[in-house]
């Protein structure tokens, strides 16, 4: 993944996809510069949530609106203006 800066965010956004018997979490972060994606196998996915709850309006129960069976997408951060 590459490299960005909280200030360069403008969206966050989390859903499901099912691979492999399972539903995977995956993470699209728009920033200035484009999308990036990263997913809940990535091994610095912890890592990456922690950063990302520093944004002022992350909505850091995220995980919940996932929870159900039918839940599409959940943005979980955009910046106003």
């Amino acid at each position: 993944m590459p490299p960005f800066k909280l200030t360069s965010v403008l969206r966050v956004e989390f859903y499901k996809r099912h691979e492999r018997r399972r539903d995977v979490l995956f993470c699209d972060i728009t920033t200035r510069q484009g999308v990036i994606s990263a997913h809940e196998r990535l091994s610095h996915w912890d890592e990456l949530i922690r950063k990302l709850e520093f944004l002022g309006g992350f909505d850091v129960e995220w995980f919940l609106h996932l929870s159900p069976p039918e839940a599409e997408r959940y943005v979980a951060f955009e910046r106003k203006g």
